[in-house]
């Protein structure tokens, strides 16, 4: 739990803002799984957008030496996956309505 080795000042800030746009990515990959596919696509756009705004914080959090390099490039190669499955599935969407 990386939660854990992060300083209480820093719990409270960067790191409460990590979870919090995790969680909200969470729910918008999880309202997409249940959405019918025109409604897909919107959602799915926004949990990109917010993958990129964790990756920024963790690059963030690596540079002023909150979370050590382990665990950034642990995380950083766990949003790029993401990343690329959410692309994926928008790619196949948008495939999906031109055929």
């Amino acid at each position: 739990m990386l939660s854990k080795k992060i300083p209480k000042r820093d719990r409270f800030g960067i790191f409460l803002k990590i979870e919090s746009v995790s969680i909200e990515t969470m729910a918008l990959i999880l309202e997409a799984a249940f959405e019918i596919k025109p409604n897909k696509i919107n959602l799915l756009n926004k949990a990109r957008i917010n993958i990129e705004i964790l990756k920024r914080f963790f690059t963030i959090s690596s540079e002023l030496k909150i979370v050590s390099d382990k665990a950034y490039f642990s995380v950083e190669i766990d949003l790029q996956e993401i990343s690329k499955m959410i692309n994926g599935w928008i790619k196949y969407l948008k495939l999906g309505n031109t055929a």
